[in-house]
Parts: C-alpha cells; structure tokens; sequence
C-alpha cells in the first residue's frame, strides 16, 4: 500500500530567511507559492525535489514577524531530510561556512546524523542514507526525500497506536524514543511526558501529513475515524485532497493524495515561478498580491532589511515610479491592511506598510487608549518619537527621499500621523487622513508651512466630531488642509478611493 509522508508544515516569521535557508542553503526546489487556502492573506511556500513529489515536501505558512511558539509535547519538534552518504562532511563544511547552526555529525538508531537549526530555529537534520530522489534535484547532494520526523508526546504508545493507521510498524527503540517504520520512511515518537505542552507559533511545526493513494482511500479513512474528535471534512487543497485529525495525545495529522500534484496549474520547468491564489479567493487576487510579502530568490537581487523601531514591509511594483507610500493601519490591523487601497492610489508608488507596537487585548495599536476615547499621552509622544527616529532611519537606510513620500494612514493610525505632524514638524510633509482625529490634549505649537493634509471623515463616525480640532490644529500650524466629509461612518468606502486618488494626482 502507499504509505509514509506526504508533507510537513511548519511556521516561519521571515519570508526571506526561509527561501535563503530551504532553497539557497538546502538546495530544494521552491515548487508552490500560493495564498493560504485557510487564510488567502497568509503566504503559503511547498520546497521538495525536482516536482516536489510526495515524500520529499516540506511547507512553511509564513507568518511575518509573527509571535515564536514554544516546541512541546502534541507537536512533531524535529524533520529529517536524507542525503547521500558520503556527503555528511560536505553538509557540515557547508553549515559551518554558512554560519548555519550545526551539531554533529553523531548517530541515531544507528544512521548518521547532523542537526541543524534553521532560520527560526527549527531542527532540521540530515540523515546519511540511500533514499533516491523521486525526481533528483540538480545538486547532487541535495536532500533527496524526507527521511523521517520526530513526535513529540505524552503519550507514546496512543500515538503510536494511531499512526499505525496510516502504514507504519515497529520498530527500534533507543531510550524514550520508539520507532515506527513505513515502506519510504520513519516516525521517532518520543516520550515527553512531564514537559511543557508545545504552543503555536513561528519555528514550529504545525503538523505532518501522511500519503494517501487515492480520494476513495481518504473517504475510508474519514469513515473509519468518524467517532475521533476533532475528525475534519474532506478539503480539496488543489494539489491534493484531505482530511486533518488529531492522534489522541494532541499532535495534528493530515491525510493526503498523492495526485493531483503541484503541476496541475504550472508546468514541470516552471513550478513555484508565479504567485497562485486559491480558487474561492481570485476575485481578491489583485489585493492579495500586494498583501502577501515578496521575497527574492537565491542569487536575485534583494533589499536588505534594516534593523529598525517598528516591524515593516515594503511591497515593490513592477515599474516603480520613485514615489513611496507610508502605511500605517488602523486597531486591529497589520502592516499590510492598507497596501491594496495605496495600490489603487498610485500603481506604481512603492508601499511601505508599518506596524504598530502598542497592542490591546492582542490587537495591534499605535498608543495605548485608556478607553474609546481617553488616550495615553505619554505613550502617545513615547511612540511619535519612536516613529519619527524609524522614518530617519528608513530614508538613511533604504536611501528613500523625503520629498517622495507620503502617510496614509486609517483611524489610529491617521490618529499618530497627526499627532507626529504636531510633536515632530517636518517628518511629515504629505499626508491622507482617514478618520483621524485629534488625540492631543495639550497641543503644541508647530511650524508646518510647506505640509499637505487630506483628512477624509465619514458623515455616521461617531468619531468625527473630534475630527476638526485636528483640522484647525494643522491649519493653524500653516498646513493647507483639505477636510472632506463622505457619505458613510468609520469604514472605509469607495468615497475614499476617488477622494484620495484626486488629491493625490
């Protein structure tokens, strides 16, 4: 029977940092970049072999800048890649001189091994063993398939009962770890009874998923597991159809089929080459595009990352103008929450979107609030400074022109903009307002001759009506002011498109 892996899934908060680790360093095919199928705004990256078959896939959901999880029981903790024997000491030259992390090489159940640290600080090993490639990759020591992974659990031999559904038998023990043998594979279970439970998060995985032969062998298996709780629906993933189940001691398992593969919709030469968006969510497709983060490929040319106050980043149009655009998002959002509307606004203006370091209740914000509408003005002047030290910094380091940029920003986030306009002249020169309102109690005086200013409120904001203080504020300061009040409340609206559109033009 088709037994073993089909893939595994892990979370990475660096885009760029996986591509370079799994495709520049390992040297696998980056094979699939899509849209969550889950969640379309979420990056989702498939590396393997030469076709990225069955057996040799590793996946990242890319969380950016996303909170690190914690590896624990109910968790698989560790991959296993195979590559040829005799190419050990060359992976270990190879690490070193990459200053990747790297122990070893020592042995386990008798193969031997070298455990490396990713980008994140995954543990992925390289297990010297004869396991040929399905579809070889151009390198000839490459990793040529997934040679096993490591469960964490509290309870080893529940889940190692279950795993037995899905082809696998025993076989060595070494101390707290058993193992579990399928015709291309293996499955260490481990013992971590009496450690920390593991919890979600970057750097760790979400779940393996095992190979199945076919749509009817998936509906079996549903059927067989109908009384198991947390048992899922049969999901079609486009490459593969599914079910997901969690084994008894916590860990998530998914159950795949091999067909129909990653050359459904790009042809064999050209997998992985182009964005792809799954099928619910192409009406969005042009949004999503500009949401999901950009990355560059092993040896492409790429923007260096600066070490800055505030997690940002930038989204680059094909045919970019020299212009920039500021984002700053509005309670609740992230730093990409406002790239398709700056898209529309001017195609070719490259997007920097900016994230804020105040968090309520989990939620991101730009200054914490003591409640709707009592503000902390000393976090509030705290984080203007912080903001204004990043724009210094980001035209430093990025060599951007302040005379070529301009702010958006929505609710709390034009709420910072006007407040940095006031505490910091001249680091903001240009600025569209949605829904900003002033959040100053004292207001100093400012010299803003020479600044721009659209501030657009909507007529239902309850809101709007602390909306002209910061009108008359601005004016005051020498600003030319353009308020307009649109049809509509707090929520942005097409009003707001055409309005800031003219005024930008």
């Amino acid at each position: 029977m088709t037994s073993g892996i089909h893939h595994v899934t892990g979370l990475t908060r660096s885009v760029q940092k996986n591509v370079d680790f799994y495709s520049g360093f390992l040297g696998l095919r980056l094979v699939k970049q899509t849209g969550g199928y889950e969640d379309a705004e979420q990056l989702h990256l498939f590396y393997g072999d030469a076709l990225g078959s069955p057996g040799s896939v590793i996946t990242f959901l890319v969380w950016e800048a996303g909170s690190p999880g914690r590896v624990g029981h109910a968790q698989v903790g560790e991959i296993a890649f195979a590559v040829p024997p005799a190419s050990i000491g060359d992976w270990l030259q190879r690490a070193m001189a990459a200053h990747v992390p790297v122990e070893g090489p020592k042995r386990e159940m008798g193969e031997t091994v070298l455990r490396l640290k990713d980008p994140d600080g995954i543990i992925v090993k390289l297990v010297g063993i004869d396991m040929p490639a399905a579809a070889p990759l151009p390198d000839p020591i490459a990793p040529t398939r997934v040679r096993g992974v490591t469960i964490l659990t509290e309870n080893a031999e529940a889940t190692a009962e279950f795993a037995s559904r899905f082809g696998y038998r025993p076989g060595p023990v070494d101390g707290t770890t058993r193992r579990l043998i399928s015709d291309s594979d293996v499955l260490d279970i481990r013992d971590a009874h009496g450690f920390f439970p593991g919890i979600p998060g970057t750097g760790t995985f979400d779940h393996v998923a095992f190979r199945a032969p076919d749509v009817d062998a998936v509906r079996q298996m549903r059927l067989s597991l109908r009384d198991h709780d947390g048992l899922t629906n049969v999901h079609d993933r486009k490459y593969f159809l599914s079910l997901y189940v969690r084994e008894p001691a916590g860990t998530l398992f998914e159950y795949a089929t091999d067909a129909p593969g990653f050359t459904v919709d790009e042809p064999a030469e050209h997998l992985g080459e182009t964005l792809l968006i799954p099928p619910r969510d192409v009406a969005r497709t042009e949004d999503l595009k500009v949401m999901l983060p950009q990355f560059a490929r092993p040896g492409e040319e790429r923007m260096p990352m600066r070490d800055l106050p505030f997690t940002h980043r930038f989204h680059t149009p094909a045919d970019p103008d020299g212009s920039v655009i500021v984002l700053l998002h509005g309670t609740g959002g992230n730093e990409a929450d406002l790239m398709p509307l700056a898209a529309r606004l001017n195609p070719r203006a490259t997007l920097l979107g900016v994230r804020g370091r105040s968090t309520e209740e989990g939620i991101n914000r730009w200054f914490r609030r003591f409640d709707a509408v009592t503000y902390d003005q000393e976090d509030i002047r705290s984080e203007s400074e912080a903001f204004a030290a990043f724009i210094e910094g980001a035209i430093r380091g990025y060599g951007l022109e302040a005379d070529k940029l301009t702010f958006l920003g929505y609710s709390n986030g034009a709420n910072l903009l006007g407040a940095i306009m006031e505490l910091h002249p001249g680091v903001v020169r240009q600025a569209i307002l949605l829904r900003g309102i002033q959040v100053l109690d004292e207001v100093p005086a400012a010299d803003l001759t020479g600044a721009r200013v659209l501030m657009l409120n909507g007529a239902r904001d309850p809101f709007a009506k602390m909306a002209p203080a910061l009108e008359q504020a601005l004016r005051a300061g020498g600003a030319e002011v353009e308020a307009q009040t649109l049809p509509g409340g707090h929520e942005l609206t097409p009003d707001d498109l055409t309005a800031a559109t003219r005024w930008l033009a």
